[in-house]
Parts: C-alpha cells; structure tokens; sequence
C-alpha cells in the first residue's frame, strides 16, 4: 500500500533535497583541484527524476551551469540508455550542445538506486582549467581545435573507471593531474548526494520519487504561471550592441507575455562569429530564463516546472544558437550579456523593476607561463596554466545602487589573489576598486576593479583576454550615466586587445581597468549624504562630486581636511 503525506510532509522533504544537493555542492567546493571550483564556485549540482526532470538545484552555482544541465540529463538517459544503467554507473560529458556549452566543463551524471530500483539522478558540472586544443580563449576557428571532446559514455561502469578513457584525457591535456583530480571530485560529490538521498527516503519511508516528485513540480509550475498570468500581456523589443571579436555584435529580442508561458525570440541577432564566442542555444536559454526568474518569480525554487514557461528561440546559427562545428570556447562572454538584452525589452513592460546594465560578461583571464624564451631561462623557471576569474560593477538597481565588482548575472566569486598566486609563477601586483567607474545617477552602478598582471622572475606567457565592454559600456536607465569601459594594455604603453592570445615579454606587466555598472536615475536626484560616503570612501572623486552630482567645493574640502585628520575614513 503507498503511503500519503500531507502537504506539509511534502515541503520538509523538497526543504530536504534542496539541502542534499546544496551538500553534494559543497562536497564539490571542497575536493575540486581547480581554483575555479574550489575559490570561485564556477559549478552546479542538481537532482532529477528518473525521467531526467530536475527537481532541486543547489543554491551554490552558476545559471549558466545548472539552468544549460536542466536540459543536459535528459541526453544522458537518451544515450545512454535505462536497460544500460547499473548500480556504480557514473557517465560523463563535455559536449557543449547536450552539456553546458563549451568543452572546458565536464558534467557528470550518476544514477541513484534504492532497493535494485533506479530512483533518480545526479548531475554536476565543473568548469575546468585546461582541456587540451588551443586553450580557453577565443582564437578557435571550429570546436575542433578547442580541445579534447568526451562524448556522453560511461566514466565508470558498476563501479570500475574506464582507464582507457583517463589515459586518453592525460595525453590530451596541459594540467592532467588537475583534471582528473577534478573528474574524481565531480564523481565523489554525486555519490554524496545520492547517500543523502537513500538517508532521506528511509526516514520518510519513500520507495521512490514520484510523489515527491509530483509535489514539487506541480506546485512549482502552477506558482511560476499564477506569476506569469498577473502580469500585462504585452510584447517589446530589447537590443545591444556590444564589442565581438573584431566587430560588434548586436543581440536583439522580443519578448512577448502570454497566457501560461514568456516567449523571447531572439530573431535579428548578429550571425555566427568565426571565432570562439558563439553560444549553443542551451547556454542562450539558461541565462535568458533566468533574467526572466530575477525579475518575474525569484522566490520559486529553481526546477524543470518553474522553467518551463519560459520559452526561448532563436533561429539557427545566429551568434545565440551556434550549431555544431561553431567555436563556442568563450560562450559566455555573450550569453552573459542576454540578461541586459531581455531586460531592455522588459523595462518597457514593467518599468521600476529591472537594473540598469552591468559588466555583464566575467572579466577572466588565463595566464600560460613558460620559462623565458629571449636569453637562457632560470632553473626554476616552470611551465603552469593559471585561470583567475574577476568581476566588473553590476547595473544600479531602481531603489539601491549597483554592487561593486560583482558577477551578474552568472554569481561566481572574485578570486582571492592569494589563491591566483598559489596556482603558478604569476604576480598580482595591484587590485582595487575603481574609482569613478560607476555610472552616475540617483542610484549609482556599481565599480569596477583595477589589476596589474605580471609573471616572477624567468618567466613569459601568453596573455588570454575575455574582456567586453572596451567600446559598449553599459548602458544607464531612467537618465542614469554609463558605466566605465574596460581598457587594456601593457606597462609600457603597448595596447592590447580585449580578447584573444597576446604575448607578454619577461619583465613586462598587463594593466586592466575592469568595467562599471551603469547607473539608475538622474544624478540630480542623488541623496547627498550619499554623494558624501562615495566621495570619502573614494568611489568617486572631487571633481565627479562637484561637477556630476553638484556637491559645492567647500564641502569637499571640509571633508578632504577631516579625511587628512583622521576625523572620517
């Protein structure tokens, strides 16, 4: 005889499952090798149904990563196939149409038994540093030359990893004692999971998940269209314009509210790049639906139910819905931009509720160090591959200003400069906010950040770049300024360019200014009290004080001469 549950039986245990794979995350955080795991928390984790629905997500992770491997366990269970799934199973993928979207994340898949029966799934995924190919950038002409690609097959079978499949990525990588240790983690996090999740079917007496299940979806998909439904059905268009490789890229949008779903058709977008910046339509679809989640249904957890009425198209081989053999390396320095294209078209609809632009894309980098080249190279001089992932300002908010070197919309952290420098021969020399890079206006955007790169002594290298906003600052709203633009260049003058590989001499630094949010709002209409607490907490300077937002030039030498004596700071 099954068993029934009330209502509120059915919420500690979906509260119970969003804890399990919150730990199956942290399992992640804690065994990864890679910095980008381990001190920036590029990852996810995830349950499913035995069907492949997701029905919890971990709160620690990227949109990008869980809201693309929402789509990506069905594949798994398609290829794989039920009749072809054991107990100790644990199947892998860096496909970046049925994965994440690109090859430098492996998602891994693991099927939960209880009893002899399957019950459900585990997936995660993990950015990694190195996959082999070109390296993480954009200078890949095809997907074919980005490095080493992992069909979705088995890592382990009942238990025992295929060897000749570890064998093969060692021999194709840069870094393959990291990457395997990572692959191992990605496994270990899932069987974590998945001991937490037979723990919690014996407490409550569950022979499986459907009811559950059921619960959740149902209640998810009928809270996520009660939101929808309330809203005015209206459609508008949203665009951007920004940098590309070499020429700008235009996204454009129309958004269109209907009855039971939101449909945004990203028609008119800029074609195919030749170079890695391309987007599989997985990737275009996490981050579009969660804009939309953001601003239209934040409080509804994350789950196949509550992003179901989203909808998203794009027509084929545009630059948000690049087909196989596209280079899709640094997929994300342009879906990351798709949430300020969805809201330019959403502000139109419900003004006073969505922010102003943001960097949006991540400000990373990768370093390759290797001994000097130009005279006889020190002893100790090493070869190593270094990834730091940084943030510019988010976009001021319609009653709060933005949030200084932030990540929005993908949520990953900065990394610490320690843990940059732990990694390889590679020098922080300076980072800090930047002053004035916020866009002015009643709220203002949030900074960018100031870094200094170089590399210690008997080393070159290769300088990465996955910058945007060089000549596409973000945009304010409602009268608000923009922010500032990424520059870029060498210590001695020499320019470089946003993205792609760029030699760096022995001896020579990289200068980076990281892009502000845009601002919200006249600057008029800013509260000077908190002109005040920008002025003396240097995020904006004098002359921005008195000129932008018109604070008078005894009041800031009254409170230059109270900085001086200690009397503010």
């Amino acid at each position: 005889m099954t068993k029934t549950y009330s209502n509120v039986s059915y919420q500690v245990m979906w509260n119970r499952l969003i804890s399990v794979v919150e730990e199956q995350a942290q399992a992640l955080v804690r065994t990864a090798f890679s910095t980008s795991v381990r001190e920036a928390g590029d990852l996810s984790a995830g349950v499913y149904d035995k069907n492949g629905q997701m029905l919890a997500q971990a709160v620690t992770g990227t949109p990008g990563h869980v809201n693309a491997m929402a789509d990506a366990v069905a594949h798994f269970i398609r290829r794989i196939g039920n009749n072809n799934m054991f107990e100790g199973d644990v199947y892998i993928t860096n496909d970046p149409w049925e994965g994440t979207g690109h090859l430098h994340d492996i998602t891994i898949v693991t099927p939960s038994f209880y009893k002899g029966e399957l019950v459900g799934l585990f997936a995660c995924t993990a950015h990694i540093v190195d996959i082999g190919g070109r390296g993480f950038g954009a200078d890949a002409a095809s997907v074919y030359e980005e490095g080493l690609y992992i069909p979705i097959m088995k890592f382990a079978e009942r238990g025992e990893v295929d060897k000749t499949l570890v064998a093969i990525v060692r021999g194709n990588v840069r870094e393959p004692d990291q990457l395997i240790g990572d692959m191992y983690a990605l496994a270990t996090c899932n069987e974590i999971g998945h001991r937490r999740l037979i723990d919690m079917m014996k407490e409550f007496e569950l022979s499986d998940l459907e009811s559950i299940g059921e619960f959740i979806l149902e209640n998810s998909r009928r809270a996520t269209l009660e939101k929808i439904n309330a809203l005015p059905r209206k459609s508008a268009t949203g665009e951007m314009t920004i940098d590309g490789f070499d020429k700008p890229i235009e996204l454009k949008v129309k958004l269109s509210i209907e009855k039971d779903r939101i449909l945004s058709d990203f028609d008119g977008t800029s074609g195919l790049d030749k170079k890695g910046i391309n987007v599989p339509l997985v990737y275009t679809k996490a981050y579009a639906c969660y804009a939309l989640k953001c601003a239209i249904a934040p409080e509804i957890p994350n789950n196949a139910a509550s992003l179901a009425p989203f909808e998203i198209i794009a027509p084929e081989n545009s630059i948000v819905n690049a087909l196989h053999p596209a280079p899709v390396a640094l997929r994300h320095v342009i879906g990351h931009m798709v949430p300020d294209t969805v809201y330019d078209a959403l502000d139109k609809i419900l003004p006073e509720t969505v922010p102003a632009e943001g960097a949006g894309c991540l400000c990373n980098f990768q370093v390759s160090l290797r001994p000097r080249t130009d005279v006889t190279a020190p002893k100790h001089a090493i070869r190593a591959e270094v990834l730091t992932f940084n943030s510019g300002g988010s976009g001021a908010r319609p009653k709060q200003d933005g949030m200084d070197a932030t990540a929005f919309p993908s949520g990953v952290m900065t990394m610490p400069v320690e843990a940059t420098e732990h990694t390889g021969p590679v020098i922080i020399w300076r980072k800090e906010l930047r002053s004035d890079s916020g866009g002015a206006g009643k709220y203002r955007g949030g900074l960018g950040q100031y870094m200094e790169v170089g590399a210690s002594d008997g080393h070159e290298f290769d300088f990465q770049a996955m910058f945007d906003r060089v000549d596409h600052p973000a945009r304010g709203r409602k009268g608000g300024k923009n922010g500032a633009s990424t520059t870029i260049a060498q210590d001695d003058g020499s320019s470089m360019n946003g993205k792609g590989k760029q030699f760096v001499p022995h001896g020579r630094k990289v200068m980076l200014a990281f892009p502000g949010g845009a601002g919200y709002g006249s600057p008029k209409d800013r509260d000077m009290a908190l002109v005040k607490r920008d002025f003396v907490r240097g995020y904006i300077s004098a002359e921005t004080a008195q000129e932008t937002y018109g604070m008078s030039a005894k009041v800031i030498q009254e409170l230059e001469r109270a900085i001086r004596n200690g009397d503010i700071g």
